[in-house]
């Protein structure tokens, strides 16, 4: 039987998503598609600060690994501790995000005894998975899928992330929606919005989009996310504005990358080492200018009725 039209043009997009969302991160970090440079990021580049923290630069966003600690926190205050999670992150890319998580969130008590990492970009998947690999990671799964149609059962997992990844979705009310759909009920729902959320009536400027093209950064206006998570089902919804914080880190990060430009250019090249600072200036200066409000999320899943 063919496919209605209809379905025939969605699976069209999510090929031309899909294609679009590699080609862009293949030219920003080239050498995580190349083994023996992956080896060698992620184990002589495993710290935080200075020339040891690079890694941050390649899988974990424009917050870094100071994004994932805000994660943490908000998980271990949400979960509380001394009980085991079963948490996924929704467009988890190479993975970088969701193994620091993982591992901070056990340093903080959480335990974690099963993780996914679900990514639409089959390479993407790759590489994670041989990190995880080549770390000894046996409770990590990488699943290649679409966040909007995640192949885990209904409410079964305690916990969903996405950290930094809500502009790199067409649809994010849709991605809400999935994430609601896994979670068990009073599940708790973490978002670090990076540089998807705008004031009402306000767009990124021209300057912003030469390193953060459409078709590959969606914004939505942060009323417009607010309805989206009432929609999906979620309460408790609290909202921490990042501004100042995240203003403040973006000039550490640049620091770190222009002093460091000769490690970053030795992993990545040149001309990715050069497009990840103006990657982070482009998305600075929105902040500075209120074009783009970064945003700390939380909610829960609506517990289940009683009686």
């Amino acid at each position: 039987m063919s496919a209605e039209p209809g379905a025939a043009a969605g699976t069209r997009d999510t090929h031309e998503q899909t294609r679009a969302q590699y080609r862009y991160h293949r030219d920003l970090f080239p050498a995580l598609h190349d083994w023996e440079n992956t080896e060698r990021a992620i184990t002589d580049f495993t710290g935080q600060d200075g020339p040891d923290g690079l890694l941050g630069l390649d899988q974990m966003g424009h917050f870094g690994p100071q994004g994932c600690d805000l994660v943490v926190r908000a998980v271990a205050a949400g979960a509380g501790s001394g009980r085991a999670v079963e948490l996924c992150e929704l467009g988890s890319g190479f993975g970088g995000a969701l193994r620091y998580t993982v591992d901070k969130l056990t340093t903080a008590g959480v335990g974690v005894s099963r993780s996914y990492g679900v990514d639409i970009v089959a390479e993407h998947c790759e590489v994670s998975a041989r990190i995880n690999r080549a770390q000894g990671r046996t409770t990590t799964t990488d699943l290649c899928a679409s966040a909007t149609a995640v192949p885990l059962p209904d409410a079964s997992l305690d916990v969903v992330l996405v950290t930094g990844s809500m502009p790199h979705f067409p649809d994010p009310g849709a991605i809400l929606r999935e994430a609601a759909r896994l979670l068990r009920p009073d599940g708790l729902l973490v978002l670090t919005e990076e540089v998807s959320l705008t004031p009402a009536g306000e767009e990124p400027s021209d300057a912003f989009r030469v390193t953060h093209p459409r078709g590959i950064f969606f914004t939505t206006p942060l009323a417009g996310r607010r309805e989206q998570l009432a929609r999906a089902g979620f309460g408790e919804v609290r909202q921490e504005d990042l501004t100042a914080w995240a203003v403040a880190l973006l000039a550490d990060r640049l620091k770190v990358v222009r002093i460091f430009r000769g490690s970053v250019a030795n992993i990545y090249g040149g001309p990715s080492a050069d497009l990840i600072r103006d990657t982070l200036s482009a998305a600075r200066e929105e902040y500075l200018a209120g074009r783009l409000l970064p945003t700390l999320f939380t909610a829960r899943k609506a517990p289940a009725p009683v009686g």
